[in-house]
């Protein structure tokens, strides 16, 4: 692996209250690896041998249902840990971890998260509070999924998108990662037919501007109303 330097690290919420001896001491125990779009970095059940710190690109987290269904729960955006299985008493990985967008992370072996958590100031809370917030965002999106209906549940699905890895051009907030209407439908629990219809009306409308794989927010403030309509 190249030598990579400490301050990759040092603003990352993990490791903000170490040193910089100590992010060499945790660099030079880690593997890194480059994954292409669409590529599992690890499936859901199979042995959790290692943990990981996305440093560029996104993934998408996949959840499979007791019916054989897999829904995106949520995306990981560069900085992140993931994989941490051993922080919810695990061996097993809870997810499916595919790269949205040709991605580079960092892994170690599990062996070293008890070492990790206890000998490094703010890596265990930091850890925590991370996986804190996606189960919430877990929860939300599956409750979602079950209450509200379906053009609230992919407006909000597209904005959360934004509000993650949004980046402003000419047009609107283009969403970062390579985003196809079946990812949207998977993460929505609708049906491609259905996406693809809503998408084609927000476009007619003025609201978003999509192709293949990208989509652009042209109106942000008509898709936060329309995620925030009752009824």
């Amino acid at each position: 692996m190249l030598k990579l330097d400490e301050s990759l690290l040092s603003g990352l919420p993990p490791f903000s209250r170490l040193s910089r001896s100590q992010i060499r001491e945790i660099l030079d125990q880690a593997s890194s690896r480059r994954y292409e779009e669409g590529v599992a970095i690890f499936r859901e059940g199979h042995d959790a041998d290692r943990f990981f710190l996305l440093l560029d690109g996104y993934l998408r987290v996949i959840r499979t249902t007791p019916g054989g269904e897999q829904i995106i729960v949520l995306h990981i955006s560069p900085g992140q840990l993931f994989g941490i299985a051993p922080a919810l008493q695990r061996d097993t990985f809870p997810a499916t971890s595919v790269a949205a967008a040709e991605s580079i992370a960092l892994s170690w072996p599990v062996r070293l998260w008890p070492e990790f958590t206890a000998k490094y100031d703010g890596f265990a809370t930091e850890s925590y509070k991370t996986l804190g917030a996606r189960l919430g965002q877990i929860q939300e999106t599956l409750t979602e999924m079950a209450t509200q209906a379906v053009e609230k549940r992919v407006a909000a699905a597209v904005l959360r998108m934004v509000n993650q890895s949004g980046r402003k051009t000419e047009k609107g907030i283009e969403i970062a990662f390579p985003v196809t209407r079946q990812n949207i439908s998977d993460m929505t629990g609708t049906t491609l037919h259905t996406v693809s219809r809503l998408l084609s009306a927000w476009e007619k409308a003025g609201m978003v501007q999509s192709t293949r794989k990208h989509i652009v927010v042209t109106d942000p403030h008509r898709l936060v109303v329309l995620s925030n309509e009752t009824g």
